[in-house]
């Protein structure tokens, strides 16, 4: 699984018109081949910054988003919306072997399923 998070300061003026664009984004991209999931979010701290966060079954699925008419829509209508850097961060992610422990669960461990993943470093 690949995982993709962002960070896009959006100029306040244009906001709405970002909200529109990435709204149009969110339901273009999820209905691509691949897509586990692909949402935006406004910050709590600053509402002028958007989150993505997106999850795809595999590289070669995010590669062929990359190649969409609606991405190529998307990246041409950003610049005029945006207030500076646009951070991006990717992150590979595999399911290590579950492991039964002989002892069963200590409670003290606050375990969950989140302990069975292992996150490879940074490949963006």
């Amino acid at each position: 699984m690949i995982i993709v998070h962002g960070l896009i300061p959006i100029l306040p003026e244009r906001r709405s018109e970002a909200l529109k664009l990435v709204r149009w984004m969110e339901h273009e991209t999820q209905a691509e081949a691949g897509c586990l999931s692909y949402r935006f979010f406004v910050g709590l701290r600053d509402p002028n910054t958007l989150m993505l966060f997106q999850e795809w079954e595999s590289a070669e699925a995010l590669e062929a988003h990359f190649e969409t008419a609606h991405m190529a829509s998307f990246l041409e209508a950003l610049p005029t919306l945006v207030a500076g850097d646009i951070q991006t961060r990717r992150y590979a992610v595999a399911l290590e072997d579950d492991e039964e422990d002989e002892g069963g669960w200590e409670e003290d461990e606050a375990r969950s399923e989140i302990a069975s993943v292992r996150t490879p470093p940074i490949i963006h």
